[in-house]
């Protein structure tokens, strides 16, 4: 038994507040236990540089945390007059993660902006900002489709994301910042309503693992990602994406993949 009285493989009670924001087109207030993370979506006519005149949108995020989220005051990286490497880290992750189930040539020559905001912080933070900018995302595609700006709303997929570890020699779902302080393995893992990774961040804190124990976390983080998803799926429901979207052409993939198309992302 854990110290907040889960079982190993028992995600923290999940609440998704949409609408948070009166003014983004999308916004959402995701807590996941005692972690609580303000998501908003914002969409802007143009796209950066590289984009231009492809006739494809983009997506990209920034991710912070409120002085007082922690259980000490941080300063605002602003205030430093710097973003750090994590920070740089997490916000790069999250545009990742939702630009892989995004149809750019459907959005068209427009940016989606996601904020993240922790408000509070007990570990899981970029896991939870990954989950809750889905429905921040839907939401403002939903908005431009209502408006009829977009025909359709440009998702090919839905995506979540969580955290496991391996604490005390136990595999564990959804850490706590007690057991992610304590574990020997700590890894996040995100993924699409149809089972694919979008990405795994493992690392050994203290000994190599096995690759049984990689397995054994990799099942307990779908476990989580699929109760995750279904909550999606009820706020928004089952038939909103884009039906059989075609996948996009290689070229624009490749661009994408560009280490110099990256920075900044």
């Amino acid at each position: 038994m854990r110290a907040d009285g889960r079982q190993p493989d028992e995600l923290r009670p999940v609440r998704f507040t949409r609408h948070f924001n009166k003014y983004a087109e999308g916004s959402v207030l995701i807590e996941v236990g005692d972690t609580k993370v303000i998501c908003t979506a914002s969409v802007e006519e143009g796209v950066p540089p590289f984009r231009r005149d492809s006739g494809e949108g983009w997506l990209t995020a920034e991710y912070a945390m409120l002085p007082r989220s922690t259980g000490t005051r941080s300063p605002r990286e602003s205030a430093r007059g710097r973003i750090g490497g994590r920070t740089h880290e997490i916000q790069r992750l999250i545009g990742r993660s939702l630009r892989a189930v995004v149809d750019f040539q459907m959005l068209g020559q427009r940016t989606v902006w996601i904020d993240c905001d922790v408000i509070q912080a007990d570990g899981g933070t970029r896991t939870a900002s990954i989950t809750g900018s889905f429905i921040a995302v839907f939401d403002a595609l939903e908005h431009l489709r209502v408006h009829g700006i977009i025909p359709v709303v440009p998702l090919w997929d839905f995506v979540a994301a969580t955290s496991v570890g391996i604490v005390a020699e136990q595999p564990l779902l959804d850490l706590t910042y007690q057991e992610d302080s304590a574990c020997e393995v700590d890894m996040n893992v995100v993924m699409t309503g149809a089972g694919r990774l979008i990405e795994v961040q493992g690392t050994a804190e203290h000994q190599p693992f096995a690759r049984e124990e990689l397995d054994q976390l990799l099942d307990l983080a779908t476990h989580g990602v699929d109760q995750l998803i279904a909550l999606q799926r009820t706020i928004i429901g089952e038939d909103r994406l884009a039906p059989h979207a075609p996948r996009r052409d290689q070229e624009s993939w490749k661009a994408r993949r560009d280490p110099e198309n990256l920075v900044g992302a």
